[in-house]
């Protein structure tokens, strides 16, 4: 299952960053391997990319790097959009953090690391205090260290201090992403976010208590749930990201997931400056200090230029892979996010297994998820999953914990075991979306199937209709506002025949007008044919991002509970079974620096 759709500008965006490079036909043949630098000798030319592919392969045999531009993202910090942003949930990963050894000891400031950050205005005390030091057998290389509030060590990050000499920085594998500077902020009052680790030492220079960076610039927002609550104990955020071109890219995201508390350094206290640490250097502390003292809440109008909305290109925006290549086809590579999706169908055809493999193939793809189920417990809605995780009609408790390591903080599901019959569970189901969303970065929600509860609720067709449309409206503008993908299941009509349009959808006609895509599953007849049980038709009969319509053959395993495509490969792999637990990693296996006696 691939998870990232390979563009060519990607791979030469990489070459510019971590070259210097020439162009030999398809490949691009860099200096030096960004991975092994050319060894001791070094030896050059022996690191090429692949315009057309994105493979990328050593020649050195004792480096021999090979693999694709995930990998890439995965070991450099290289911006893949979206893909970045889902870093520490790639297949690969699983939910494993590694666990340091001694982790708990004091990292000692080598001169090398003291004399660097003198260099940019940073003192000797700030260098120690934030314990900032360098490899031990590479005193240009920056390593610093990400400590929890209670001072325990979860993340690294390294910073290349010599520009012509390979990649700018990198984060040590599998680690918990964090905040830097945490362990050194006090709870209450403001909180400034920066986003680079010099820029949060330079404030601390400045005398600004409570400041701290983000652990992989702009767009890698996987930090967020393990340091949501902590967050929630400061009054404010200041933002004092990179000013580019006029724009603060780090507050976008930071406005819609603290949008009551979030604040921003305005463009003019900038000064024509970077960052905080440039306009320190140019400026002094008090130009670093004004300019977050004069921070402000960002209102923005809701008439916008249309000049000024981004062109782009459908094909080629970031969406969840179905699992299945010819409606892939047919949705122009997947579902796009901001839209609910409406899948219906007869009752017993289906339809919930097939949402339930959406959920599967999308954990697959890296995809933090929440499921409701309005139909089922979720004792049976986790039994059913992980049989299609494993394609097991039984399981063994050894596959069960492989499934519950593999989803372990990715997959959520809606517990309503402690509601009232008085309580309003639409409104409290809206409130944990909200929360998956925002906390656990879900960006794929099934909710199969609140309408059930509507109909059991409601007085008449119209207070059912009216409640029905106000809740698909409800989840259009999550959907927009927070850029995530609902997929709702809604039952049929009971009168239809073997083809369905949009008003066959039990309900409001708003039900489908307010959705981006409508799917219909169901079992397929033929005249004068005996059927095949394991044949299923899944149709697209609304497509409001393109307007293509169409319909594909899938096929359902009875031993599996999977469905595929037309090539009937029911063996696809979702999880490794070598995954079992946390990870430690000692001393030796790192690349992080000695640690100080304790004494």
């Amino acid at each position: 299952m691939s998870i990232y759709t390979f563009r060519e500008e990607d791979a030469e965006r990489f070459a510019r960053a971590h070259g210097p490079y020439n162009v030999k036909g398809n490949e691009l043949v860099f200096q030096k391997c960004p991975y092994c630098h050319g060894g001791s000798k070094p030896d050059k030319g022996t690191f090429s990319l692949n315009r057309q592919t994105g493979l990328f392969q050593c020649k050195r045999s004792s480096c021999g790097a090979s693999g694709n531009m995930i990998e890439l993202a995965r070991d450099f910090d290289f911006d893949l959009g979206d893909d970045v942003r889902r870093f520490y949930n790639l297949q690969n990963f699983n939910g494993r953090f590694q666990k340091f050894k001694d982790a708990h000891r004091v990292t000692e400031s080598k001169e090398a690391a003291v004399k660097y950050l003198k260099s940019r205005g940073i003192s000797e005390a700030v260098c120690r205090k934030y314990e900032v030091t360098v490899q031990p057998n590479n005193d240009k290389i920056l390593v610093f260290p990400f400590k929890d509030a209670a001072g325990e060590l979860k993340f690294i990050k390294y910073r290349n201090t010599d520009p012509g000499e390979g990649s700018k920085e990198w984060c040590e594998k599998n680690c918990m992403p964090i905040l830097f500077g945490m362990n050194h902020c006090s709870e209450g009052g403001r909180l400034v976010v920066t986003e680079g680790q010099i820029d949060s030492l330079t404030l601390a220079e400045c005398g600004i208590d409570n400041a701290v960076s983000v652990p992989i610039g702009m767009n890698g927002f996987t930090w967020i749930p393990h340091c949501w609550t902590w967050i929630q104990r400061f009054t404010e955020i200041v933002v004092f990201g990179d000013c580019e071109n006029g724009h603060v890219s780090l507050a976008d995201t930071l406005k819609i997931k603290f949008p009551k508390k979030t604040r921003v350094v305005r463009v003019e206290d900038y000064q024509g400056y970077k960052d905080a640490n440039d306009l320190f250097r140019a400026k002094g502390k008090e130009a670093v200090v004004r300019a977050v003292e004069n921070s402000e809440f960002v209102t923005s109008s809701r008439l916008k230029e249309m000049a000024e909305v981004e062109s782009v290109n459908i094909e080629k925006q970031p969406c969840i892979s179905s699992g299945i290549k010819d409606l892939d086809r047919i949705l122009t590579g997947g579902f796009h996010y901001g839209g609910v999706v409406i899948l219906t169908g007869k009752r017993g055809d289906g339809k919930s297994t097939m949402a339930s493999q959406f959920i599967a193939d999308a954990l697959g793809q890296g995809h933090n998820c929440m499921i409701y189920s309005g139909e089922m417990p979720n004792v049976f809605v986790k039994n059913w999953l992980d049989r299609q995780l494993i394609g097991k009609a039984v399981l063994t408790n050894t596959e069960i914990d492989r499934c519950n390591a593999w989803y372990k903080g990715r997959l959520f599901v809606y517990d309503d075991t402690d509601l009232t019959e008085d309580d309003d569970e639409t409104k409290a189901l809206v409130e944990i979306m909200e929360e998956a969303i925002l906390q656990k970065n879900c960006e794929f929600i099934l909710i199969d199937n609140l309408m059930t509860a509507m109909e059991e609720a409601a007085p008449t067709n119209e207070a059912l209709y009216r409640k029905q449309s106000e809740f698909v409206g409800k989840m259009a503008k999550m959907a927009r506002r927070l850029n995530v993908i609902i997929l709702l299941i809604a039952h049929p009509r009971k009168t239809f025949g073997n083809y369905m349009n949009n008003d066959d959808v039990s309900g409001s006609a708003d039900i489908t007008n307010k959705a981006s895509i409508v799917m219909t599953y169901s079992r397929v007849t033929r005249e004068n044919e005996e059927p095949d049980p394991d044949e299923r038709r899944l149709s697209v009969i609304k497509n409001r991002l393109t307007g293509k319509l169409g319909e594909v053959l899938v096929y359902y395993s009875e031993d599996s509970k999977r469905i595929v495509g037309p090539d009937k490969k029911f063996d696809k792999c979702y999880i490794n079974p070598t995954i079992n637990g946390d990870v430690e990693i000692s001393d030796e296996e790192m690349e992080i620096p000695f640690y100080a006696d304790e004494d």
